[in-house]
């Protein structure tokens, strides 16, 4: 048996996917220049250290703030239910889900979701978070079969960090604030620009270069297609591999 001999379920999105991925990326982009217009792009960490926090380490836990700022930018947009964006809710997930937030808009009659997972990485540290694990191959191909019009979203954010005397306290404030952003939709990124890394389970979709990347439109089954390609086609990775995951999860139909 070979992967041509397998009897596949393709899934099917609806007609209206590029339109509504569009739409979802164009108002994560709105409400995150609104935030930069209004200089509220920063997250203050308060120490009792005199000298402040040392910034050659502030990157182990910059991550975690800056995905935690994101969320409250997005509930906060939330709670106001005249809100120009449509964004009705907003969930954040455990630290084992698909991602790190849900968010919810109204398009018309219709509420469009995306599952938005946050990458942050240093504008100080050349390098930093350059080629990101995504998500688990096994995982992400699953949802596509699941929900042809699963919206899989990655912002991803770049920082500077410095830090500052606070006139009040006289301690040393460290300054985490956002100078940039990009969010694309992990079905559209290019054949080159995604990657599989085989360490780990069943291996990790990766991102090359998450600050330059480009897009092609392509269907649910074509990314499905190029998910398994990028499975078959490493070293470590054998048909029978892909036949049991196939099999485990129902993604065929012997």
């Amino acid at each position: 048996m070979t992967y041509d001999d397998l009897i596949f379920k393709i899934p099917v999105e609806s007609e209206t996917y590029k339109e509504d991925s569009d739409f979802v990326i164009e108002n994560i982009i709105k409400i995150l220049d609104e935030r930069k217009s209004n200089n509220d792009n920063k997250v203050v960490i308060n120490t009792n250290l005199k000298f402040g926090i040392p910034l050659k380490n502030i990157n182990k836990i910059a991550g975690p703030l800056v995905e935690a700022w994101a969320q409250e930018v997005f509930s906060s947009i939330r709670d106001d239910e005249d809100n120009s964006y449509n964004l009705i809710n907003v969930e954040a997930q455990d630290r084992l889900g698909m991602a790190d937030v849900i968010l919810q808009f109204r398009k018309d009659s219709r509420v469009i979701s995306g599952e938005v997972d946050v990458k942050t990485t240093s504008n100080d540290i050349p390098g930093s978070g350059k080629s990101p694990n995504i998500t688990s191959f096994s995982r992400i191909r699953t949802a596509y079969v699941v929900n042809p019009d699963y919206m899989f979203i990655v912002l991803s954010i770049k920082h500077n960090v410095y830090s500052e005397r606070n006139k009040d306290s006289n301690l040393n404030e460290c300054v985490l604030e956002i100078v940039d952003y990009n969010v694309y939709d992990l079905k559209y990124i290019s054949d080159i620009d995604l990657l599989y890394n085989p360490a780990l389970g069943t291996g990790q979709i990766q991102i090359k270069d998450i600050h330059y990347v480009s897009y092609k439109y392509r269907t649910t089954w074509e990314m499905c297609q190029l998910l398994d390609d990028k499975y078959l086609s490493s070293s470590r990775r054998t048909f029978e591999d892909f036949y049991r995951e196939a099999k485990k999860n129902k993604w065929i139909k012997n």
